[in-house]
Formats: C-alpha cells, structure tokens, sequence
C-alpha cells in the first residue's frame, strides 16, 4: 500500500514539474524582447539645481502603421506626481502628445505586441537602468527615448532670464532631448540610438523637435544607451515583462 502510494506520488510530482516546465517554454516560445540597457550619469545629476534622477520616457512605433506602445515612463511623467502642479508638459513635450494619442486609442491595434506593457515605474536612481518590451519576431520598430534632466541649468537655459525677466517655472532647465533607434526584430543584436534633436514648444503651443541649441550638459545626462534583441529564456517562475495597457 506505501509502496503505491509513493509510486503515485511520484507520478504526480513528475506531471506537475514537466507541466511546468512545459508552461515555462510555451510562455517564450518564438518571443523575442526588445531590452534597453541605460546608464544615468550620476554626477550630472548631483550637479543639477534639484539633485533628482532625470524624467524619461521609452515607446516603440510601428514605422508602417504610425502607432505607438509606451514602454516605459518614470513615475512623476506617468501620473502626474509634480508636487502640486497637475501637469509639466515641458519636461518631456513629445511623450505627452503621445500619451494622449495612445490613451484615446487604447492600443487595440497592438497586434505585434504579445504582453501588455507597464508604462510607469519608479524614477532609477542614477547607475544602470534595464527594462524590456516582449514583441512578435520579425516586427519592426522605431525606438524613441526622451530624457529630461530638471534644473541643470547653463547660459543659454537659466534659472532666471535678466533679459526678458522670465522665470523657469518648471525647472526644467535644458530641454528635454530625443533620441532615435531603429529595430529590426530578425535576430539577436544591438543598436545605439541617436540623438534626433530636443523637444520643445513653438509658439502655437505645437511640439517641435528642433536641432540641438545652447545645449551644454543634456546630452550626458545618459552617457550610455543601447538596445538589444534578445529571446528569453524559460523560467518555471517568471514575474511578468512589460504590458500594454
């Protein structure tokens, strides 16, 4: 009778494991991610007028159809945690019309992404910063990353200009600068995004994106970026990547 018992025992423990195991390689079987690999230079930050890490945001877009997928945003960006002020649009002008563009859509096309993606997380301390995005094999996107770093102020950029006596209301210092990958999702391999210019708004109130002006320190504030392909491996537990929502 002992003797069954174990035998069944181990029978039933051979099943769960090896349906798990099973689960574990369905879950990235013919998936592929899009890791971004980012390095936040941390004395530029304590040379700022605030000392905080910088505001940034990270989405894909699908060069055919024009959508956009936020990948990632830091947290004061991506709920609107400004200390009292409800909404600080110059800190990363483009990702804002973009969040609004992908909130009235709702990303129902997101067909080449397979998970839903989390689009807020904790500002990263400065040092390195990882995150990643699960997409279909042989997709293709354009990689946007804008970064702001607030109060790193310089001549062109001040605190307080004595010239037309106005004051930086938001802190915003430099502006916001974008930078630009294009990714191929056909095979393991890395990229190294370029900077495309910075974000500002014109006087319309319209988001332009203008060649680099009177800029000294933004363009350090990441002083390594890069972004990779890579398939996953299986894990029996794996907490979730990121999600579309």
């Amino acid at each position: 009778m002992m003797k069954d018992i174990l035998k069944w025992g181990f029978i039933c423990t051979g099943i769960i494991i090896s349906g798990l195991i099973f689960f574990a390689f369905a879950r990235t079987w013919k998936k592929t991610e899009i890791e971004f690999l980012i390095h936040i230079n941390q004395e530029l930050v304590q040379q700022s007028a605030f000392g905080e890490s910088p505001t940034f945001a990270i989405w894909l877009e699908d060069p055919g159809k024009g959508l956009t997928h936020t990948a990632y945003v830091t947290r004061r960006a991506g709920v609107g945690d400004w200390e009292g002020k409800r909404e600080v649009p110059v800190a990363l002008p483009l990702w804002f019309e973009i969040n609004k563009a992908e909130k009235q859509r709702k990303s129902p096309d997101a067909e080449m992404v397979l998970d839903e993606m989390i689009i807020t997380g904790a500002t990263p301390m400065p040092g390195y910063f990882r995150t990643r995005v699960r997409v279909k094999p042989g997709s293709k996107w354009i990689c946007w990353i804008e970064v702001n770093l607030a109060g790193d102020y310089n001549d062109a950029y001040p605190e307080f200009n004595p010239v037309n006596h106005i004051q930086d209301e938001y802190g915003t210092g430099q502006p916001a600068i974008l930078y630009k990958a294009v990714v191929e999702v056909l095979k393991a391999g890395m990229a190294v995004p370029e900077i495309s210019g910075m974000c500002l708004f014109d006087k319309e109130n319209r988001v332009v994106v203008e060649p680099l002006r009177g800029i000294t320190t933004a363009t350090e504030v990441f002083d390594e970026i890069s972004i990779t392909v890579v398939r996953p491996k299986p894990r029996i537990i794996q907490k979730p990547i990121i999600k579309i929502l």
